[in-house]
């Protein structure tokens, strides 16, 4: 195996602000430090972010339209309208739907709602929605996790006196808002709301605050769950809802989500957003992506154990087979990308084949995006009309760089990070050439050299059951609040390292004075080098490794230095 290094990113150290931090907070030098390095710097934001809880919620009246959505929802309420929620097919939309449904059931409102297909209709507000509401005499529509960027179909909606609320989280596509009655959402200019990053789920979570006139602590874990798997920046407020939420996902009385922990074989486990973003999310996405995301909410409204236990059979098996049609197409881009990409010309990946399976384009985007370190966005192209998804890097806006693309696009919308489109297929490659250009001009070389950012130097002597209690209060750990990672120059190897499941390599290192446990997935085939090495640098995270029953320090590396 040739090892590939990424660039190490060391933050400078800030000694005298470390000593403010730890006079004024008692903590350690390292810790301080952590904070400062994740922009933390005043004494009383950084007490804050460390005894995050539920007390630190926002009010969602600070919404500007809030009152005015929740008058709505009473109106409709006192004059028996019908009221119809429109939904989104991924985690993040189909737990903003169940909760926002939960909520106006409570308030003797039977909603109806509607899931869009995402092979049949893509994302979205659409016209069988717009026209399923006007003959089902829907008099109030609610939307989760969409429609800032449906213009024509809130139009439509208005025509018909139908009364249309908006809960999104994405960015508007243009200055001018659809002509809703009411918009709940951050990114919109003027929202009254300080707290931007909200995910789809979080936004409806204010919003059933509001209407219930309630904090629903009870519901942080569905809430946590699809803020989670949406991947937002777990800091500021969706660090409270991660943080708590967490906790009571573990211990949840839904008999939906709980028949999903056992499927998954976690239950009894400790939670942590991975146990979210890789076990739980993939499994509520799989039914949306393979077929229709009703089965997922299903689940996750279902009261009665037997049929939660089907249900999460029934998305189990969804999830196997999304990861053989997954691991097809990935097999399958990578012999166009060999064939057609220039690594050193393409700042941007964009790849097409006719009849990809359309509900997995999103997962590979990202794949290819982690892979070569650039944005990717990968289509699926039919007779007339191509599918797409994209995922992006740090350092590149992907929806502003649709904007500039729009021309050739039928639609898209999404956020920095993660974005659908539509387009003709004649437009693939005006579209193409326009969005390599704009990437071109906004993404500079080291954008794309994968980095990795260590907070500190230290000695294996710096490291102990101490500090790594300490760390834990920088948990839960997630985009924006990434793991701790650190340096050490010079160890030893001590002992035969091992190869275990997985490319799996576990060994121990030295300093000469203290010798500490590592392992390092996907790194075996390693282990030559290390072993012929005379000495290694390593970056590392450190942890407690709790392994049947007994608990010691593990280091986990993320790259090695040979000397």
């Amino acid at each position: 195996m040739k090892q590939s290094h990424k660039i190490l990113k060391i933050a400078s150290i800030d000694i005298p602000l470390q000593k403010k931090l730890c006079a004024d907070l008692g903590i350690s030098p390292v810790l301080a430090q952590i904070l400062i390095n994740r922009h933390i710097i005043d004494s009383s934001a950084a007490q804050k972010f460390l005894d995050a809880g539920s007390q630190d919620l926002l009010d969602g009246a600070l919404f500007k339209d809030m009152a005015k959505a929740v008058g709505l929802v009473n109106i409709a309420a006192a004059a028996g309208k019908k009221v119809m929620v429109f939904g989104d097919y991924d985690a993040d939309g189909i737990t903003a739907l169940a909760l926002v449904k939960e909520t106006l059931e409570r308030m003797g409102i039977k909603a109806l709602h509607y899931l869009p297909h995402r092979l049949n209709e893509g994302y979205g507000l659409n016209k069988s929605a717009v026209r399923r509401a006007v003959e089902d005499g829907v008099g109030l529509l609610i939307t989760v996790d969409c429609g800032i960027t449906s213009h024509e179909e809130i139009e439509e909606l208005r025509r018909h006196n139908i009364e249309v609320i908006v809960t999104d989280h994405h960015e508007p596509a243009d200055t001018t808002l659809p002509p809703a009655s009411a918009i709940i959402n951050p990114k919109v200019k003027d929202s009254g709301y300080k707290f931007k990053d909200l995910a789809g789920v979080g936004v409806a979570y204010k919003f059933c605050q509001a209407l219930s006139n309630s904090k629903m602590f009870d519901d942080l874990d569905i809430v946590c769950l699809g803020t989670i798997a949406d991947s937002v920046p777990l800091c500021g407020e969706n660090r409270v809802i991660a943080k708590v939420g967490l906790l009571r996902l573990a211990r949840t009385r839904r008999a939906g989500i709980r028949a999903l922990i056992e499927n998954a074989g976690i239950s009894g486990k400790p939670f942590n957003p991975e146990s979210v973003s890789f076990i739980l999310a993939p499994r509520i996405n799989a039914s949306g992506r393979m077929d229709t995301a009703e089965v997922s909410l299903r689940l996750l409204l279902c009261s009665q154990k037997e049929e939660a236990s089907k249900l999460a059979g029934v998305l189990d098996a969804h999830n196997r087979q999304r990861q053989k049609i997954e691991s097809k197409i990935m097999e399958e881009a990578l012999e166009l990308l060999d064939r057609d990409f220039d690594q050193k010309l393409h700042k941007i990946i964009v790849i097409a084949k006719d009849d990809w399976h359309r509900g997995v384009l999103g997962i590979v985007a990202s794949k290819l995006a982690d892979r070569f370190y650039r944005p990717a966005i990968v289509i699926s192209m039919g007779k007339d009309q191509c599918k797409g998804s994209g995922r992006s890097i740090k350092n590149f806006h992907l929806f502003e760089a649709l904007l500039e693309c729009r021309r050739f696009l039928s639609a898209f919308g999404g956020h920095a990070h993660a974005v659908g489109l539509t387009m003709d297929k004649n437009n693939i490659e005006n579209f193409k050439e326009s969005i390599l250009r704009t990437a071109a001009d906004k993404l500079l070389l080291e954008d794309m050299l994968p980095s990795l950012d260590i907070d500190l130097e230290l000695s294996l002597a710096d490291i102990n059951d101490g500090m790594i209690a300490e760390l834990d209060k920088l948990q839960p750990y997630g985009q924006g609040n990434p793991e701790a990672l650190f340096y050490t120059r010079g160890l030893k190897l001590k002992g035969q390292p091992q190869s275990l499941r997985r490319d799996t390599l576990k060994f121990r290192v030295s300093n000469g004075d203290v010798t500490m446990q590592v392992i390092g997935f996907g790194m075996a085939p390693l282990m030559p080098s290390l072993e012929a090495a005379d000495s290694l640098d390593l970056v590392y995270s450190a942890r407690m490794d709790n392994w049947q029953g007994d608990s010691s320090l593990i280091l986990e590396a993320k790259d090695m230095f040979f000397r």
